[in-house]
């Protein structure tokens, strides 16, 4: 186990630390790049290869940057995307109700680097991307998980996190989903920032 009081979660503005987390082995590659639900599903489907790559590289130059890092010293070990749930394709996505018309901020996207897993880094990581939300002006954050019951989950699956790491982190479920993942389904947690 990490101590958790090592682990510093910072924004994430420096590209190769993001380019390590979610980018692929291969440059050429066409991976997500955490693009799926930040993006508009037309402009995800353009963006080939090394393209995807650059555009990642000018969000972590904007302000506010794409998410959060965990580092574990100077080592890069945790992604959490987090932005405006307005800003995501959540926006807009029909198996994920509104709660009410806050401007909430998302979670959508918890990665631990291998090697580091089951170290419970990704309790840190969640808290810090909270704060990074909070600091922007987030009046609430919103993270879509799987309720697994303690069930294993796919690790292609687990980067949307689960119930129980969410409510570990102070969020209720806020609202049922439609939709499904792994077999799973999904809720609306939910953490009131004011």
């Amino acid at each position: 186990m990490v101590d958790h009081m090592a682990i510093e979660v910072r924004p994430a503005t420096r590209f190769a630390d993001v380019r390590t987390m979610v980018g692929p082995k291969r440059p050429d590659a066409n991976v997500c790049w955490c693009l799926s639900y930040r993006i508009p599903n037309k402009l995800n489907q353009q963006l080939a290869r090394e393209e995807r790559g650059e555009f990642v590289k000018k969000l972590c130059r904007r302000k506010p940057p794409p998410g959060v890092l965990a580092y574990d010293g100077d080592e890069v070990v945790g992604w959490a995307a987090v932005a405006p749930r307005a800003d995501t394709t959540f926006a807009g996505n029909r198996r994920i109700p509104h709660v009410d018309d806050l401007d909430v901020w998302s979670v959508w996207c918890i990665r631990i680097r291998p090697g580091h897993r089951k170290q419970g880094i990704s309790h840190p990581l969640l808290a810090g991307a909270v704060d990074f939300a909070r600091d922007n002006g987030a009046p609430a954050v919103e993270g879509y998980p799987v309720d697994n019951q303690g069930e294993k989950v796919d690790l292609t699956m687990a980067y949307v996190g689960t119930r129980k790491l969410f409510e570990a982190a102070g969020f209720s479920k806020a609202a049922d989903t439609t939709s499904v993942l792994n077999g799973f389904p999904r809720v609306l947690m939910r953490l009131d920032l004011s």
